[in-house]
């Protein structure tokens, strides 16, 4: 799996003065497109196609430097339009302008060329399950959201809190399957999984119940599920397992990723500091 995504890399070294399909790099890496998108973030800190933007912008503020070539001749070059779209790109990965920026030799972002190794880690093991579950309802309330990658995310802590308790207690008495009891769920996550775009998220049960008047509900298609748990300090616990299911779990199991809404649940500690986390990822089986 490493050496394919490693050739995809390449792929794009070699391609930055190109349009970068990201469907061809899937192809590259024996993958979905939806998968690498998310084996690629979890693994690099950072969307694919954020790093795609800077290694263009990298290279071409060597160009800029360099004073070899017009600034629109290098803005052409990496698929900008026009010198002001260049301009506003440039800005944005190096703080000065392309222009500012050879006038004065200024000091400019270098993104780093990225490859994958095999790190030897595993000592502290993963619990999981794969399991097949029928057509499902998620019932309960819903809210559009930010995406937060590390740490308590306001706007879930600040929607959660405005759902009184005798609407969570109607909720409970729902749950009929598993995972049973009260579940997160996100839905709807742009494919780029940058910080700050937003998803649905419901907080509610997984049931086959009717669905009450004042409730939302999300049909979940039947397929293929990768369970996994853990336990630690909250909100972590959870945060860190969804990290090692993906730089971990997938590259070592013949799995991926495919569409579909993550599901987690957490029991927390007396004190809220400590939890038992659970994680609820939607794949399927790769070719042997």
């Amino acid at each position: 799996m490493l050496e394919r995504l490693n050739q995809a890399m390449e792929h794009i070294e070699q391609h930055l003065d190109q349009q970068i399909e990201v469907d061809e790099l899937a192809r590259i890496a024996l993958t979905s497109e939806y998968h690498l998108r998310r084996l690629f973030s979890a693994l690099a800190g950072l969307p694919l196609s954020e790093y795609i933007r800077r290694r263009r912008l990298t290279v071409a503020g060597a160009r800029v430097l360099a004073g070899q070539e017009t600034l629109l001749e290098i803005a052409v070059r990496y698929g900008y339009g026009s010198g002001e779209a260049f301009a506003r790109a440039f800005r944005a990965v190096h703080g000065v302008g392309p222009g500012e920026a050879r006038r004065t030799g200024a000091a400019l972002y270098s993104q780093p060329r990225m490859s994958f190794r095999l790190v030897i880690e595993g000592s502290s093991g993963m619990r999981y399950r794969v399991v097949q579950k029928e057509e499902f309802q998620v019932v309960g309330r819903k809210a559009r959201v930010p995406l937060v990658h590390e740490g308590m995310n306001p706007a879930i802590v600040a929607f959660i809190r405005s759902i009184d308790q005798e609407t969570v207690r109607r909720m409970e008495e729902l749950s009929d399957q598993e995972p049973r009891g009260i579940v997160n769920v996100s839905d709807g996550l742009a494919d780029r999984r940058e910080e700050g775009t937003e998803l649905d998220y419901y907080h509610g049960v997984v049931t086959g119940a009717a669905v009450p008047e004042d409730m939302e509900a999300l049909t979940v298609p039947a397929g293929t599920w990768a369970v996994f748990e853990s336990s630690g300090a909250f909100p972590q616990a959870l945060q860190y397992l969804w990290r090692d299911v993906f730089t971990q779990w997938f590259p070592s199991n013949p799995y991926r990723s495919r569409p579909g809404p993550e599901i987690s649940s957490t029991r927390l500690s007396p004190d809220g500091t400590q939890a038992d986390a659970a994680l609820w990822i939607p794949v399927e089986r790769t070719a042997d």
